[in-house]
């Protein structure tokens, strides 16, 4: 009876010790994200809620705001955007790429990871969770192909993983994205949905290639030249340490000021909406949870099978569930419109990426104990 007692004993404080170091990395975590980023599903929420306010009660705002155009361009949300992308592209280590290109395996199964599996595996869930909207299927096909290249540096940094790799792999997905989207659009959006008896709509049947690289040069394209520019030159002028201890974390705040920007500028064009709106973004949700989840789980073990270190298998993981959230709003609006259910989409995504690769940081740590100790 005695040796029950102790062995119960025993275990409650085993589970009280595990309890108290799992509140311990939450902690860590949380204090590790600056103030903006920790909370920037609230800031989303606000935007939205703020835009859709706006819009519902001031309608003048949405003619305002489609007023500020130049062609298909809306000039506000062009600027927005570029702002955007800037900052994640100032901070892209271009010099690390070398580095990845000398571990073939590694390179080769991201390779698989995010310009593959990815991008096909979106494309189903799109397909089944939103084959009667198509407006946000095509908007969510968006996000599966724009391969992340700002945040996922963020995750990988909480998770332990390979900031060499990440910095690298970040790098190589830039130059990628800015060679080969537009191709990976137009076939994604404009081919293969016809194959899966899709009926696409006439500003789908009228997207061209040509249509779809003028987005990603103007909202990619700029922001990928300035930041490869900024880095090139301040880095000479002044050195590495200033330019990633001094410059960037003063220009960071600038991506999530812009998305925000842009998010409550879309919703206040979606003020008459306002009673369906909460609804659509779960119908949206659910399939970006099961991505996040799935891509992660995958790849995680994908370079874990190749022999892979904690560090670089997480690298890898992150790289491939992350997404450029960014680049899909700017070419969703560039495209589709201001106003559309492909931009409304994209929006989405980072409401749902942030709290679910925090919750993947704690499964990327857990696995660091099971698998790696």
């Amino acid at each position: 009876m005695n040796s029950i007692n102790k062995l119960d004993k025993t275990l409650m404080t085993s589970i009280r010790v595990s309890k108290l170091k799992l509140i311990m990395i939450t902690e860590n975590l949380t204090k590790r994200l600056s103030f903006l980023d920790r909370y920037l599903t609230i800031w989303i929420f606000l935007a939205m809620a703020i835009g859709v306010f706006a819009g519902y009660f001031f309608p003048g705002i949405a003619s305002f705001v489609e007023q500020q155009s130049v062609g298909t361009t809306n000039i506000p949300l062009a600027i927005g955007l570029i702002l955007m992308m800037y900052p994640p592209l100032a901070k892209v280590r271009y010099e690390e790429l070398p580095k990845v290109f000398k571990n073939v395996k590694i390179l080769g199964l991201s390779l698989v990871q995010n310009w593959l599996i990815g991008p096909v595996l979106m494309f189903f869930l799109a397909i089944v969770f939103l084959y009667d909207y198509p407006a946000y299927m095509y908007g969510l096909i968006l996000i599966g192909l724009a391969r992340c290249i700002a945040m996922v540096i963020v995750w990988n940094d909480l998770a332990k993983g390979s900031t060499e790799y990440a910095a690298g792999l970040v790098a190589f997905n830039s130059i990628f994205q800015v060679l080969f989207f537009a191709v990976y659009a137009w076939v994604f959006i404009a081919i293969l949905p016809g194959w899966f008896g899709i009926e696409t709509t006439d500003v789908v049947k009228n997207i061209t290639m040509g249509q779809i690289a003028e987005s990603v040069f103007i909202y990619l394209g700029i922001p990928f030249i300035a930041g490869f520019l900024t880095r090139f030159i301040l880095i000479r002028v002044k050195n590495k340490e200033w330019y990633h201890t001094v410059f960037i974390p003063k220009i960071s705040p600038v991506t999530l000021i812009a998305l925000l920007f842009t998010i409550l500028v879309m919703f206040s064009l979606k003020g008459e909406h306002i009673i369906q709106l909460p609804f659509d973004v779960i119908r949206i949700a659910v399939p970006l949870v099961i991505y996040f989840i799935i891509m992660f789980l995958i790849s995680f073990f994908m370079g874990k099978r190749i022999g892979a270190d904690y560090p670089k298998t997480t690298t890898i993981a992150f790289t491939a569930a992350s997404n450029n959230f960014e680049l899909a709003i700017a070419v969703a609006v560039a495209v589709f419109g201001i106003n559309s259910g492909e931009a409304f989409a994209a929006v989405i995504g980072p409401l749902v990426e942030v709290p679910v690769l925090l919750a993947l940081v704690h499964v990327a740590l857990r696995f660091q104990r099971k698998y790696f100790a």
